[in-house]
């Protein structure tokens, strides 16, 4: 194994771990590290299981955003629900920046919904699926991460 693998081995696993503690970007990570490898390559081969690759954490990541927001429309959530949670989401993010964005989105969820249903009982439902999005979202983009790597590690072991 050369050097070029083992780096690419330290971003495809940061990047892994990077989908369970939102602190590092993940998917970009392991598109990194396969890229790196792909290049130390220089093989039509790696490029190919570099192409393969970032199709799976490109695919990953569009369904990532599109699935659960459908869930969520799908249960009654409306998109300006959605979109609070989307902004409390990104503040968050800065103000805790490990988990805040997870804890944003729900809590915007929520706060949208009590303005807009007037109590805790009718607000909770809405925020209960909103966990569950957030939860299948990390379960989708931890799949694609996952599958990639499957992609490249089969890439190194045929070539």
């Amino acid at each position: 194994m050369n050097t070029a693998t083992v780096l690419a081995a330290v971003f495809v696993v940061c990047g892994l771990a990077g989908v369970i503690v939102p602190v590092l970007p993940g998917l970009v990570l392991v598109a990194v590290g396969v890229l790196l490898w792909a290049y130390a390559e220089s093989s039509a081969g790696g490029w190919a299981v570099f192409g393969l690759a970032a199709a799976v954490l490109v695919l990953g990541t569009v369904v990532k955003y599109i699935l659960p927001g459908r869930r969520l429309r799908e249960d009654g959530v409306p998109w300006i629900t959605m979109a609070a949670g989307a902004l409390l989401g990104v503040f968050g993010f800065f103000i805790i920046p490990v988990i805040g964005l997870p804890i944003g989105f729900v809590l915007g969820i929520y706060l949208a919904e009590i303005l807009r249903l007037g109590n805790h009982a009718s607000a909770w439902p809405s925020t209960v699926q909103a966990v569950k999005a957030v939860g299948l979202s990390m379960l989708i983009e931890l799949a694609a991460g996952l599958l990639a790597t499957a992609v490249w590690i089969a890439g190194i072991v045929i070539l």
